[in-house]
């Protein structure tokens, strides 16, 4: 074999070596995706810390997004009747990570999510779950790009860096 065929070989195999190795990395940090039932069904408890109370939690309607190396964003529907949080919060919330909703920057925790629905719009309100401290409200409008109804989605940042509740839309920003 000639130096320039060697050359040419050794060069080749390097770059196939390269991309081998590129793709066999660990996901970037901003390859977040959809969480599985699997997992979520491990995040989520079936009883969420409301205040002083414990609150069953409906898994079905829970959604989230994971980067995959063990940080989420989850929520879930909250089965209020009969408690204190009846008419006041509908939904279970964990931020893994810090992330801004709106004008809310909320550290990694647990909070509740409850709203009120206006004419073309939800307000979102964010609580402290330990507490219920109110932390702020967000405006959730009609999206006309959701075909479904939905309890309660979250999609990836890659998708569309929204949460969704019912026909209704609210962006967020996952911080690092």
């Amino acid at each position: 074999m000639t130096n320039s065929r060697k050359y040419k070989w050794l060069v080749a195999l390097f770059a196939v070596l390269t991309v081998v190795g590129m793709s066999a990395q660990e996901p970037r940090s901003g390859s977040w995706r959809a969480a599985t039932d699997g997992e979520l069904k491990a995040l989520i408890p079936p009883r969420a810390p409301v205040i002083q109370e414990r609150i069953e939690t409906e898994l079905r309607t829970a959604s989230g997004i994971t980067d995959g190396k063990g940080k989420f964003v989850a929520g879930v529907v909250l089965i209020t009747a009969g408690y204190s949080a009846e008419g006041k919060y509908s939904h279970y919330f964990i931020a893994q990570v810090p992330m801004k909703i709106g004008n809310i920057q909320l550290s990694a925790g647990e909070y509740l999510i409850g709203w009120k629905h206006n004419e073309e719009s939800l307000t979102v309100n964010f609580y402290e779950a330990a507490s219920g401290k109110f932390l702020g409200s967000v405006e959730a409008v009609k999206n006309a790009s959701t075909t479904r109804v939905e309890s309660f989605r979250i999609w990836p940042p890659a998708d569309k860096s929204l949460i969704q509740i019912g026909r209704f839309t609210f962006p967020y920003q996952l911080e690092s």
